[in-house]
């Protein structure tokens, strides 16, 4: 058993390192970036800040751990399922490549904003559905983490629910679902999202492992 489970964590070790560098450099960016404000700000907006090249390179990292874990998914998944994974790893890639407005604008967006802002919550809608859709094929695959895999999979369809309704308030004629003197709390919702879905990226990461590592495992 200790040794299948090490070759699980060793074959999802590429996406996982991706995966957390992106996590790193969102930590980073926002301790860079005292000013801006965490609660009401969605992190799209540091690529203006100090550091502001690490926002892109952190979506660009996780991008291409989601790609790595769509590949691994194989026929075994559900098409439905993979096809989500898909949206999501390409709704990374494109919002990494064109930056959001500086703070401020939710009602005046660049092109660049409209095209970051809806590749952005294709994204945030795809990737709950990918992991309602691929729970039980990840949970057959390592049993160990079902629960985990069932918790991050019921915070990121709850934290996306949430977030759709704080962007709607404040693109649609402002901030107004504040909280004891905060106009919006988008920022934290936003960030409770990300943290959720990179959660369960890491896990679909373990759970799928390298086929190959898993099979010499079974051999020996």
């Amino acid at each position: 058993m200790a040794a299948t489970n090490t070759a699980l964590v060793a074959g999802g070790r590429p996406p996982l390192v991706l995966i957390g560098i992106g996590a790193l450099a969102m930590v980073v960016l926002e301790a860079l970036n005292p000013e801006y404000d965490l609660v009401g700000e969605t992190i799209s907006r540091y690529v203006h800040g100090t550091g502001g090249w690490l926002l892109p390179a952190a979506l660009l990292a996780v991008g291409a751990a989601s790609a790595v874990l769509t590949v691994r998914l194989g026929t075994g998944a559900r098409r439905s399922g993979r096809a989500a994974l898909a949206v999501w790893t390409v709704g990374m890639l494109v919002a990494a490549l064109f930056p959001a407005d500086p703070p401020g604008r939710w009602g005046r967006p660049s092109p660049s904003e409209l095209v970051h802002g809806n590749a952005a919550f294709l994204a945030f809608a795809a990737l709950p559905t990918a992991a309602v859709l691929l729970r039980r094929a990840l949970a057959d695959r390592r049993p160990g983490l079902r629960t985990a895999l069932s918790v991050l999979t019921a915070a990121s369809v709850t934290a996306t629910a949430a977030l759709a309704v704080f962007l709607v308030d404040v693109m649609h004629g402002g901030p107004s679902l504040g909280v004891a003197g905060v106009p919006t709390l988008v920022g934290l919702v936003e960030r409770l999202v990300i943290a959720a879905d990179f959660g369960w990226i890491a896990l679909a990461a373990v759970a799928t492992g390298s086929r190959r590592k898993q099979g010499r495992d079974r051999r020996a």
